[in-house]
């Protein structure tokens, strides 16, 4: 499960500023978390905002050359077979991952495709329209890593009570 904060609408003309992921298990205690120098000039003071740092703080964050990697050797040890991307709104985070993915280490771990959380649900559901977020233990609090873990709460929950099968290769 991953989820981003971003200083604005796109990869490349803006930054994706942190990120989070949460190994979907259990114990949900198998976690990364990235903070990232921005890439560009650019910025949205309201979508940075969202994130809780200032411009001047994201300015100091670790070097997306050497996060990336990071990350991608994270998936690498904690993944059986082929990682499976799922957020809360793959539209959004998916671009910025894909995009750092492919510009910071030449390709994406994850492949082509990605999963959104709320479209598991409302399969599950059959409807269209079906609320899940109050299935959240976890606080959203914009912190990447809490909201990943929130939303691995649900998928927890989907598997458990509601029958959707996660398989684990």
């Amino acid at each position: 499960m991953v989820d981003i904060e971003s200083d604005g609408p796109i990869p490349g003309d803006f930054s994706m500023i942190c990120f989070g992921a949460v190994l979907v298990n259990e114990e949900l205690d198998t976690t990364f978390y990235g903070k990232l120098k921005p890439v560009s000039e650019q910025f949205n003071p309201d979508a940075l905002a969202v994130s809780g740092f200032s411009r001047e703080e994201t300015m100091s964050f670790d070097d997306p050359e050497e996060v990336m990697p990071a990350f991608e050797q994270w998936i690498k040890e904690n993944s059986k077979g082929r990682p499976i991307f799922i957020s809360d709104n793959n539209g959004f985070d998916w671009m910025f991952i894909c995009w750092y993915f492919h510009h910071f280490t030449g390709k994406n771990p994850f492949g082509y495709s990605s999963r959104r959380l709320s479209d598991l649900y409302c399969g599950l559901e059959k409807d269209t329209f079906a609320q899940w977020k109050h299935l959240r233990k976890t606080e959203h609090t914009h912190n990447p890593v809490d909201d990943a873990r929130g939303n691995a709460e649900v998928l927890l929950h989907m598997k458990k009570e509601m029958g959707l099968k996660i398989v684990l290769k």
